[in-house]
């Protein structure tokens, strides 16, 4: 993992390219202060003495102790650095063998320069992003941050010194006229401005400043020119040959081949507009110019090369595109254009290395074989030479690391460096400045642009279906489209349906091909074969687990591997373009890629491994999922899941809010791990991953899911042996049917449950059972039925011993009671629920009890106290997340507000009321508020019933225990 810390300019601290967060401006000068020494100790008073001065407060020693402690945690996830405790003071330690910090990294190009290497010294002086620590006050930083003034200068002289021997001259004049007017002093910097003047042609601009030189020193330090600058003027004044440029040296950086190395531009390049948009941004920004245009005079100038990285996953056209953007701005590199095929992901063999590359380079510029020097940094440093102040293109293509990349790079702003890479190439950003490009897939439009180009329009048109199937079946991948349009047009009287369905029938099979480039399997496995044992083992697992992503404690569970070494194999992953980052810390995989996968743990997993894992994920999700529904609903008698299997480590969670948000970040992969659990017979794990959803679906209001969840369990309880399983998975699809208006399926499974119960004694079952069919009766809006049946729940209730479980049941009396217009005894039923649930404080019954009285309220005309009601109701339920009865407690909180003659506060109500119905896809509520507002908007005001038509106030269930639902 690629750890950087810059001193040179603001302080900072890049993981793998990402910035951390190194807190305020004390905290970030306790770090420059260790990292100025890194990897030594610094005692703790010169530590406080370099952040706080000769005088500290008396509790700096505490605070400074506190900085260190975030500064460890800021820095945790990189595994590579620790602030340690050591020999009375503190140290900084870094892994790995490059320097970490850029200021010992300039000092490290500074001393192997030697004050002569041209591309040396420029890669040092690259590294300053501007003054060095800036944002840090006091003694210590502003003595620093003058001694690296001092030290940048140097090395500024050095390079100057550097380009001058090898015969520059004029190209140095605007850099050398700043520097003198800003060092008017200094005899150094006034003899290099002076020969940079004469070998540019300007023999009398170098004597007028020699004279102007001299007469400062005289009228200021009352002394004349030392001795070399004196020496260099009598040579300027009789024009002396040896200060013409070296023509040795000049050779050195001067090479008449014009390199014209790029391959052809793809014949069929489609798309990608947005990714071509945003190179030639980048080569404006850095030249200023329209990047298509010749450019004209000398080149852009800079600080440093400009470099950008096309980084993502095999058979993208990560070279497509590179190729095709740098044929687009050729004119820009008058000078030439080098390519080489790093072969970092390839068949033929171990990646290139950086000085085979070089020595190609070499011989692409016209440097004989014989002159080629013998050592591979000498070789490197005649390469940046060459291309020294020269407009040129440089592409590296199928790079593995930064390694290889890092000495192909010129030392020379005037060129352009376009590297692709399966990797993401961290140091190349942190280090270097580069603009990373990650590549997707291709948007459907963009898919059928490249078909069209490659079949032609005619034949995409005939058969629109087909080519739909096809931009689906390819998933975006514009190698996958290749070698199925290739496959296309070598036999087009075969109409493409056939195509569509050789793909339906051999899967990622059918996108192989004799020619190893053009296969997309075979490219994806050159990705594989540089992963480690373990990561491709990690890899394999992925493409078999549940769900469309995944996040890191359910891939620790899935792998057996520990949390830290799980975080570090997702990240080698998504480093390699097999997986993609997604927001909130997930990894996600394309579905071509993920094919792949499952191919690779098919083929090369041992059952016992691919059982084992799988077993262990579908236990971390259930036995998760079951803490969750447990805090969701604290009083319910759930039964508990068998244990989990060895190893496996359910996600803590600490609150009712926490296993909210667990169920939401978690629901798409808790409904795919129990379809997994069904493929795989866990039938015990399918029961209890629809029990233990059922609450969050009912807050949510994910009533299809519900229905789904519920059939599967309904399917595997015929395989367990407790008939509870049965009788409990009839009655919650009871109630999903009769929550989506399918009275007769909901009638029909209530009854079987009530038989079920029946014959087995099941009194608790029996109750519920009761409740649903109340529910179900009003539901259909037969409020008797419903009121028989939830008087017939309430008795039950009464015999069990479970007070929440008979406030739910009282109030669902008091609801249908005011149903059927019982006002009184409705009342008496809801307060004594209310007072229940915040006796043993169930939020959610208290909610649902406040619901049905502000319900009462409305109907008898006490509309104020059905407001308090209703918003008391509303507050619980948005604090819960539960959707589906926050949408009724608006809508009917509108009628409320209509009765009062608010009608703005109506109005806003109902439109909420509307989109969250909306969103649950209950388009008959949503149909019904809409009507409810055309004609509070029409003048024709609201009925005053203060009837949802809903049918339901949100006495609801408890989802994983055995409570009443609403009815009504």
């Amino acid at each position: 993992m690629a750890v950087e810390f810059g001193l040179l300019g603001e302080v900072t601290a890049h993981v793998d390219g990402r910035a951390v967060d190194l807190g305020p401006a004390r905290q970030r000068c306790v770090l420059a202060a260790l990292a100025v020494d890194v990897g030594r100790a610094v005692p703790v008073e010169r530590l406080v003495e370099r952040v706080w001065g000769p005088d500290a407060p008396v509790r700096a020693r505490t605070t400074l102790h506190s900085y260190l402690s975030r500064l460890r945690q800021a820095l945790a996830d990189s595994g590579e650095v620790d602030v340690v405790r050591r020999s009375g003071g503190y140290a900084l330690v870094v892994g790995g063998s490059e320097p970490a910090v850029d200021l010992h990294r300039f000092h490290e190009l500074r001393g192997r320069a030697r004050g002569d290497d041209v591309a040396l010294l420029t890669e040092a002086l690259a590294l300053w992003r501007g003054e060095a620590l800036t944002g840090l006050s006091g003694q210590w930083a502003e003595a620093e941050r003058e001694r690296l003034r001092h030290e940048r200068l140097a090395v500024q002289h050095d390079l100057v010194d550097a380009r001058l021997r090898a015969g520059q001259g004029g190209e140095l004049v605007a850099e050398l006229s700043a520097r003198a007017a800003e060092h008017p002093l200094d005899e150094r910097v006034a003899g290099q401005y002076l020969l940079a003047l004469y070998r540019g042609g300007r023999q009398a601009d170098a004597l007028e400043h020699y004279r102007q030189v001299r007469e400062r020193l005289v009228d200021e330090l009352g002394t004349e020119p030392g001795a070399a600058l004196q020496d260099l003027h009598r040579r300027v004044l009789t024009a002396d040959p040896s200060l013409a440029a070296d023509e040795a040296a000049a050779r050195r950086v001067r090479s008449p081949a014009v390199p014209l190395q790029l391959p052809a531009s793809p014949g069929s390049f489609t798309g990608r507009v947005p990714e071509l948009a945003e190179l030639d941004r980048i080569l404006i920004d850095a030249a200023g110019a329209d990047p298509t245009a010749t450019p004209e005079g000398s080149p852009a100038a800079g600080s440093t090369v400009l470099i950008s990285t096309i980084g993502g996953a095999g058979g993208l056209g990560k070279t497509w595109l590179a190729l095709a953007w740098a044929h687009r701005v050729v004119g820009r590199f008058p000078d030439g254009q080098l390519f080489v095929d790093l072969r970092g992901f390839s068949p033929a063999g171990e990646p290139m290395t950086a000085d085979e590359a070089v020595r190609g380079f070499l011989d692409a510029l016209g440097v004989a074989a014989e002159s080629v020097p013998v050592d591979p940094d000498a070789r490197v440093a005649r390469y940046r030479s060459l291309v020294a102040g020269r407009r040129m293109l440089i592409v590296l293509d199928n790079a593995a690391t930064a390694d290889q990349v890092v000495p192909l790079l010129p030392g020379s702003a005037s060129c352009t460096v376009l590297v692709t890479s399966r990797n993401r190439l961290p140091g190349l950003v942190v280090r270097h400045g580069a603009h990373p490009l990650n590549l997707d897939v291709l948007t459907d439009a963009e898919s059928r642009q490249l078909l069209v180009a490659r079949l032609g329009a005619a034949r995409v048109a005939a058969e629109e279906a087909a080519v739909a199937d096809l931009v689906g079946l390819c998933g975006g991948f514009p190698l996958a489209l290749g070698v199925i349009a290739a496959r296309a047009a070598a036999e087009p009287h075969l109409p493409l349906a056939d195509t569509v369905a050789e793909l339906r029938e051999h899967g990622l099979d059918a996108f192989d091909d004799t020619d190893p480039a053009a296969s997309l399997p075979t490219v994806l496995s050159w990705s594989l074969h540089r992963l480690t044992e373990p990561q491709r083992t990690a890899f394999a697992l992925l493409g078999i687990a549940p769900g469309p992503d995944t996040g890191l404690p359910a891939a620790a569970n899935l792998t057996g591997l520990p949390e830290r070494e799980t975080r570090a194999t997702l990240r080698a992953l998504a480093d390699a373009s097999l997986l993609d980052r997604a927001p909130g810390g997930r990894y996600a995989m394309h579905d071509l890629v993920r094919a792949y996968a499952t191919t690779v743990a098919h083929d090369h997993l041992p059952e016992p491994v691919r059982r084992t894992a799988l077993e262990r994920v579908l236990d971390f999700y259930l036995h998760t999922a079951h803490t969750a529904g447990r805090l969701m609903a604290p009083h319910a008698k759930s039964p508990t899941p068998e244990p989990p299997a060895p190893g496996v480590r359910p996600h803590p969670l600490p609150d009712d809010l926490a296993a909210m948000a667990w169920m939401s970040a978690e629901h798409a992969h808790l409904l795919a791990a129990q379809h997994t659990a069904a493929a795989h017979h866990h039938y015990h794990t399918v029961w209890h991953l629809a029990r233990n959803l059922a609450l969050f679906h009912w807050r949510r209001g994910h009533r299809h899911d519900e229905l789904a969840v519920w059939q599967a369990a309904l399917d595997a309880a015929a395989h367990l042996p407790d008939p509870a399983a049965r009788i409990h998975a009839h009655r919650r699809l009871g109630r999903a049917h009769a929550q989506l208006g399918r009275h007769e399926e909901a009638i029909e499974h209530l009854r079987r449950a009530l038989t079920l119960a029946g014959l087995h004694h099941d009194t608790s079952q029996h109750a519920d059972i009761h409740n649903d069919l109340a529910g179900a009766w009003g539901q259909r809006g037969d409020d008797h039925k419903a009121l028989h049946h939830a008087r017939q729940s309430l008795e039950l209730h009464r015999t069990l011993d479970n007070p929440v479980m008979e406030a739910y049941a009282r109030n669902n009396v008091g609801w249908c009671a005011a149903r059927v217009g019982d006002y009184d005894t409705a009342r008496e039923h809801c307060l004594a629920a209310l007072a229940l649930h915040r006796r043993h404080h169930h939020a959610d019954g208290e909610a649902t009890a406040l619901d049905s009285l502000g319900y009462i309220d409305h109907h008898t005309g006490h509309y104020e106290q059905a407001l308090d009601h209703y918003e008391q109701a509303l507050a619980i339920y948005r604090t819960l997340g539960h959707v589906h009865y926050t949408a009724n407690s608006l809508d009917r909180l509108g009628h409320s507000h209509t009765a009062l003659g608010r009608h703005d506060r109506a109005r806003a109500e109902w439109r909420e009321a509307m989109e969250l119905y909306r969103q649950q896809g209950r388009d008959t509520d949503a149909e019904r508020v809409r009507r409810q507002l055309d004609d509070l908007d029409s003048g024709a005001g609201d009925s005053g019933t203060g009837d949802s038509g809903t049918g339901d106030n949100g006495t609801g269930d408890s989802g994983t225990a055995d409570e009443p639902d609403a009815v009504g």
